[in-house]
Formats: structure tokens, C-alpha cells, sequence
């Protein structure tokens, strides 16, 4: 395998799961597995370019584990990879992605390649990738009336529209990847659809 190749920490408490997860992406990259939030810790360093997190763990939950990971100051894409459904706490929450197990293969690994991606770009559009990822489920999860009565996602929501403003003029001069023009569409379209 080259050096080349991205970092991928895959955290999971269940060891079968872990190691289905290293099994799916190790044609494309490097892995390392830990089977807990202390021994994630442990294995993460400024190598690691993604790491996929369960929330769920005896020794140290995900949300723990995310929170040490930033208060670190690791550089590295999270994404919560979970069977809990997400809540409004996830707008607080430092995660770049969000997936609800069961997880298809293609899930995770089009996740892996979208955080990727998201590496490339300066951190404000990281920030917008992260801010519409939480906007977009919780839409998913949440009626309409519930999302409009709550302050915290109408916090977010105007976070995300001035940041999209701001941003603007960058990603009008980014190459237009598959990726970009996805989410770029789906920020749109959530916001068009909140609007109205």
C-alpha cells in the first residue's frame, strides 16, 4: 500500500462491524480499527484523515471521544456512525457527517470520499459542509412544526444562510466535482424550502 493513500480510523465497539467496515474501504485506503473510545484516542494521530465514530461505547461514548478529538486540535473529518438517532444535540456536536446504522456499503464509502473532499477546502466551507450535514438530517428526522418551534435549528439555519453568503464567491470559483455540486444543490434546496 502506498503512503499516499488516506488515513481512515474506523471506531466501533462491536468487532464484527469494525471489521466489516475495514474489509469495505481497504481497497482505497489505509486503516486502522479500534474497538473503543479510549484505545480511538489512543490510535489517532495527525495522520488520520477520517475517522468514523460510533456514539454507543462502554469505556468512552463517541460524543466523548469527538469532543477530546477537537479539543485536540486534530485537523481530521468525523463522522458519527451510529444507531442513535440524531437529536437536536447534534447541532452543538463537532462531527462533519451523520450516518444511522444499518449502513450500506456504498454509504459509508461515498462518505469516506465526500469528507475527503471536504479536506481540500479552506475551513469555511468545511464549516458549511458540517452545518448543512446537521441541517439536512435533522430535516430528515423532524417535522416541519417541530424544526420551526425550536430555537437551536433556527440558529442553525441562520448561521448556515450567512455563511452561505459569505461563501459565495468561493465556491463559485471551486471546480464543480460531483461532490461539491451536490451538496451546493442540497444547501439550496433546503434553504429554498425552508423559505418558502
Amino acid at each position: 500500500m502506498s503512503d499516499e493513500q488516506p488515513l481512515v480510523l474506523i471506531v466501533e465497539d462491536e468487532p464484527d462491524l469494525a471489521d466489516l467496515y475495514a474489509t469495505w474501504l481497504r481497497k482505497d485506503y489505509r486503516i486502522r480499527v479500534a474497538y473503543g473510545g479510549r484505545e480511538a484516542l489512543e490510535k489517532l494521530d495527525n495522520e488520520v484523515n477520517v475517522v468514523l465514530l460510533d456514539r454507543r461505547m462502554p469505556d468512552l461514548s463517541g460524543d466523548e471521544a469527538l469532543a477530546e478529538i477537537r479539543d485536540r486540535g486534530f485537523e481530521c473529518r468525523v463522522a458519527m456512525v451510529t444507531a442513535v438517532e440524531p437529536d437536536f444535540d447534534i447541532i452543538a456536536m463537532g462531527f462533519d457527517d451523520y450516518l444511522v446504522k444499518p449502513v450500506s456499503r456504498e454509504a459509508l464509502t461515498e462518505t469516506v470520499s465526500n469528507l475527503l473532499l471536504r479536506n481540500d477546502y479552506d475551513t469555511g466551507i468545511q464549516d458549511l459542509f458540517s452545518l448543512a450535514s446537521k441541517k439536512a438530517l435533522l430535516e430528515s428526522e423532524k417535522d416541519e412544526a417541530t424544526l420551526k418551534d425550536n430555537e437551536e435549528y433556527q440558529e442553525l439555519t441562520a448561521q448556515l444562510n450567512e455563511l452561505r453568503a459569505d461563501l459565495d464567491e468561493t465556491l463559485g470559483q471551486l471546480d464543480e466535482t460531483k461532490g461539491v455540486t451536490a451538496v451546493y444543490r442540497d444547501i439550496g434546496e433546503s434553504s429554498d424550502s425552508q423559505d418558502s
